[in-house]
């Protein structure tokens, strides 16, 4: 795979569906750029956390339809595509099932019951839900504030609370005057009076997420009546957590892997595979030896199929995991490189850049490259312990990062924090920014990075908004905040490309310069070879591949972001790819 190169984008990033991306791919422009396509989860049935809350892995025939996967075929383009390890969404087969028949439900054991996963560890508390033990619950590692539970309600009244590491949301649906006179009779109220206090509650309910904590007002004398109707008449959305121990699971595992793999999949990221073993006395990440035996198990799995895994993480420098998952025979996502190559732009040094690269060849780790993502700018990955950010363990200095982290919320860029079981802040997790916003709306840098990354070793994966110099879309914060109360941070880098921003985006000097980047990249037999690192003054970096007689070598500025390629294919014809900026 070592001439692959792999977009990136949402089925619906450009235009409205992915037949309008494919329509752009099979331009003359993208004539032998790409080799595979990562299409981001909406590509299925989904419903919370832009496709990552999983219904099924069914097309999602709102935006993609059979024929579509075919035409990239005939594009001789594979997909890379997600299974989400750790969990499903709460209106998923399995959580319905369990939803509509309690205990009869053959996915009893599907999913995480909060309380019995942690009795004999903890106290239950006014809320109903175990309270782990303090030297069991410091060892929680959290994406979130409070703790890792949805509150659900049974049909036979009674709640239950599952495992819920990431999202959640509980929605009351509208109290109307016959739910009044259901749980207090006819006589009690007139039709107006009904409605007065059906307006009332509903009113309270708008941003509840916890009916207990609704304020009856006057009506106080009437919320043990009403209470279990208002619980009864909510719906959710939320990632619920999957029980790894169950053979249910595995069973479904093996078939989502034998569907994605008829779809035309090469290459499977697997999310949030690092949070699946679960055990009282230990953390909840990245348990060890069960985590390898989970990946050693779906890689076999997968094998059948003909694919290959790519586990994604976050862990920090620090900790080496990166080497570990390397050692076991799994690629991995490059998450240090976007802050590298950030700093070595922003303060004109090699120093570090070239260390990580030295470090990725002299212990030969597979890699995918990225510069932007769907996802934000990594900064966790950077340092060396979260428990220590004055650690010099990190790949960065600390007092680095933290320059780096202003500079980019400076141009705009929004935080993203990692909190512990108190619900404070620990860490810093990453930062929400398109890449280009985050050079500074700088083409030159833009286009000197992405040079960078055809040079390093690993798969390059573009994402398109990067492709297409996308500034940051404050804007679509703020309205999914004022329209859905979120912070939407992450919208920041996902906006929606139209036909005519591609057409006139194909005409601009910076993302004409990507491609013919890329191009050569995906067509230079040198890239198959040997990659050699020049000793330079520390404002530039010299980068040499080699193989048979063909080579390629940039030689890049880091202080004026100046830039030439040299090349020569394998019958000795050398070139140059013209910088355009110089």
């Amino acid at each position: 795979m070592h001439n692959d190169i792999i977009f990136n984008s949402y089925p619906d990033s450009i235009g409205k569906n992915l037949s309008d991306i494919i329509q752009m791919l099979e331009r003359t422009e993208f004539n032998q750029v790409f080799s595979l396509f990562y299409i981001l989860p909406t590509i299925f049935n989904s419903d919370l956390d832009h496709g990552f809350s999983i219904i099924d892995y069914d097309l999602n025939r709102k935006l993609v339809l059979p024929e579509d996967l075919v035409r990239l075929n005939r594009l001789g383009i594979k997909l890379k595509l997600d299974l989400v390890v750790n969990h499903i969404s709460v209106a998923s087969p399995e959580f319905s099932d369990l939803l509509a028949k309690g205990d009869d439900s053959k996915y009893k054991d599907f999913f995480i019951d909060w309380n019995e996963f942690w009795k004999g560890y903890g106290e239950i508390g006014a809320e109903g839900y175990v309270i782990p033990e303090k030297q069991y619950l410091d060892k929680l590692f959290m994406r979130k504030p409070g703790l890792p539970i949805l509150k659900v309600n049974f049909p036979e009244g009674n709640f239950r609370f599952y495992w819920n590491t990431f999202y959640q949301k509980i929605f009351f649906h509208d109290i109307i005057p016959a739910d009044i006179f259901e749980a207090v009779g006819n006589n009690q109220f007139s039709i107006n009076q009904a409605i007065e206090i059906s307006n009332y509650l509903n009113n309270q309910l708008e941003n509840a997420e916890n009916a207990n904590e609704i304020d009856f007002g006057e009506y106080q004398s009437l919320a043990p009546k009403l209470l279990p109707i208002i619980n009864k008449h909510r719906s959710y959305l939320g990632q619920m957590d999957l029980n790894a121990e169950s053979d249910l699971v595995w069973h479904y595992y093996e078939s989502t892997l034998q569907k994605l793999s008829q779809y035309g999949c090469a290459l499977i990221r697997l999310d949030a595979f690092a949070y699946l073993h679960k055990k009282p006395d230990r953390n909840n990440f990245f348990n060890k030896p069960e985590t390898w035996d989970y990946l050693d198990r779906l890689r076999s799995i997968a094998k059948q199929h003909q694919i290959k895994l790519l586990p994604e993480i976050h862990s920090v420098y620090g900790e080496k995991l990166h080497n570990e998952i390397s050692g076991k025979g799994y690629p991995i996502y490059d998450f240090f490189f976007p802050g590298l190559v950030i700093h070595a732009l922003e303060k004109s040094t090699n120093l570090y850049l070239i260390k990580w690269i030295n470090e990725v060849i002299e212990n030969k780790i597979e890699t995918v490259t990225t510069l932007g993502t769907h996802d934000g700018i990594p900064l966790l990955d950077l340092i060396g312990s979260k428990n220590d950010p004055s650690s010099k363990l990190g790949i960065l200095p600390q007092t680095e990062i933290d320059e780096i982290t202003n500079i980019i919320i400076e141009r705009g860029g929004i935080v993203k924090d990692l909190y512990g079981p108190d619900g404070k802040k620990i860490s810093y997790y990453q930062i929400n920014a398109t890449f280009f916003s985050a050079l500074g709306a700088n083409e030159q840098k833009l286009v000197l990075a992405r040079a960078i990354q055809i040079f390093m070793p690993g798969i390059p994966q573009i994402w398109y908004l990067d492709l297409f110099a996308g500034k940051n879309d404050l804007e679509a914060v703020r309205k999914l905040k004022k329209e859905k109360g979120s912070a939407g941070h992450k919208e920041i880098n996902r906006s929606v490309l139209s036909t005519d921003e591609i057409n006139n985006g194909l005409k601009t000097t910076v993302v004409k310069s990507q491609i013919a980047l890329i191009r050569l990249r995906r067509n230079l037999p040198a890239f198959m070879g040997e990659l050699s690192i020049e000793n330079t003054k520390e404002h530039m970096l010299t980068l040499t591949w080699e193989y048979k007689k063909s080579n390629a070598k940039l030689i890049a500025n880091l202080r004026d972001f100046t830039w030439e390629i040299t090349y020569r294919d394998l019958d000795g014809v050398s070139m140059q790819l013209t910088n355009p900026y110089q």
